[in-house]
């Protein structure tokens, strides 16, 4: 969905990484932004804001409907760009039509996953199927990390299974939760699941420590750890925590989003449909739209024209910060520079640096087709950011690009495959053989 608003502001955003001990949830109220047109449906934009413009790499929650198309015209969003991210389409109900510069012709139903990266560029278009009586869903932005902003285009469609819960009901489409791991791959570690809550049920999930969530309301009063929640309100709680309690307190059923990552370090410049890291992109961004350049390509067999950029502000677009984390605690100023993961093969080990200093590290041997992971250290300085899960994910992923396979000796990387069996198909159990191996290799 594009970011239809005809003065969209300028956003730099960073994460701010609340104390892991901090229990408080925050609430955020949505603004409502009209998606143009003469019976303009109009959204309900949690995300950004001036309190909050991330959680994890999510940067932006759109919630609209229920929409009678009949009233309200539904959705039609001509083709316009996005650089620098990853939409996700998620309906309740209704169906739309996409299509993008990849060349892909999808529908985007309830319960479905359709993903697309922008990452350098790309367009697309969305529009409500002339069968759509009733229009209601999300759409969600992801933030690409500066080491994979200008990403190639890509689709992804799933169909996630339903996962029946003590009380309730999840479909996980992205990262792990109830013991289930979506298959599509994210750039950043990620968690995204619509849940269900029968009425007067708590239900309690089992969520990672090094991430920050987000609980969107769409239907239902959702006690959310003693914070209630109205429909369209976002509670927000900060890492630390291992648990997650959600309870219904209405008579009907609940229906809620759950979003998290690890809070996101870097700080990113949102402006329309585009996300850079300066002013000159976003300006680079728009020029090469206007012109119609080949960046986003040309999107195929929609019956009108694309979309116009608004006119940028009259002014340099300037990073405008979080607000500052609790002065108690061991966590990153808005100033502290976004960490990055670099392997060292003469040292056999990945390491994460924040501000040019080594925050941690992961080390391994090399066994054959086999890397054999046994230690992973973060610093006391930099625990709770999410540095840890970072940096194995990072790791990980070159693991497979290098064609290897993963050995957990490290009880942080086993804890972690068992979080996130993406990486099932290139694990190897821990034998005593190994071990035997990795001992003489040590000493």
């Amino acid at each position: 969905m594009s970011n239809t608003e005809v003065r969209p502001a300028e956003l730099a955003c960073g994460a701010r990484a609340d104390s892991a001990s901090r229990p408080d949830i925050d609430v955020l109220t949505a603004r409502s932004v009209p998606l143009g047109g003469p019976r303009a449906m109009t959204v309900r934009r949690t995300l950004p804001q001036r309190a909050r413009t991330l959680i994890g790499a999510w940067c932006f929650a759109d919630h609209y409907g229920p929409d009678d198309v009949a009233e309200t015209g539904g959705m039609d969003v001509a083709p316009h760009p996005h650089t620098g991210l990853q939409t996700v389409s998620w309906l309740f109900t209704g169906e739309i039509e996409h299509r993008d510069s990849l060349g892909s012709h999808a529908f985007v139903r309830p319960g479905e996953l359709n993903l697309m990266t922008g990452g350098y560029g790309i367009s697309h278009s969305e529009v409500s199927t002339p069968g759509t009586t009733r229009l209601h869903g999300v759409q969600l932005w992801v933030a690409l990390p500066e080491r994979h902003r200008d990403a190639e285009r890509d689709f992804r469609h799933h169909v996630p299974d339903p996962v029946p819960l003590d009380g309730g009901e999840a479909r996980v489409f992205l990262g792990s939760l109830a013991g289930v791991t979506s298959p599509v791959p994210t750039f950043t570690p990620l968690l995204g699941a619509e849940l269900s809550v029968a009425p007067g049920a708590t239900v309690t999930l089992g969520i990672d420590p090094d991430f920050e969530h987000g609980v969107l309301v769409d239907a239902g009063d959702v006690r959310m750890e003693g914070t209630t929640l109205r429909p369209t309100e976002l509670g927000y709680a900060g890492p630390g925590q291992s648990t997650l309690t959600l309870t219904n307190e209405a008579s009907g059923p609940a229906r809620l989003m759950l979003l998290g990552g690890p809070p996101f370090p870097e700080e990113i410049v949102m402006w329309w449909n585009f996300i850079g890291r300066t002013h000159d992109d976003i300006v680079r961004a728009r020029e090469e739209w206007q012109n119609e350049s080949g960046r986003f390509g040309r999107v195929e067999g929609y019956d009108g024209h694309r979309l116009p950029a608004p006119a940028l502000p009259n002014a340099i677009i300037s990073p405008r910060k979080n607000p500052a984390p609790p002065a108690e605690g061991n966590t990153m100023t808005d100033q502290t520079a976004a960490p990055t993961v670099r392997h060292v093969p003469a040292e056999h080990r990945y390491e994460i640096q924040v501000d040019g200093g080594i925050a941690g590290f992961t080390a391994y041997r090399d066994r054959g087709d086999q890397r054999v992971f046994y230690h992973t250290k973060i610093d006391e300085a930099f625990s709770g950011q999410g540095l840890a899960s970072r940096l194995v994910h990072d790791a990980l992923n070159d693991v497979r690009a290098a064609r290897k396979r993963i050995v957990p000796v490290c009880p942080y990387v086993k804890k972690y495959l068992e979080k996130h069996d993406g990486f099932a198909d290139i694990s190897d159990p821990v034998t005593p053989e190994v071990l035997q191996w990795l001992d003489g290799e040590l000493h």
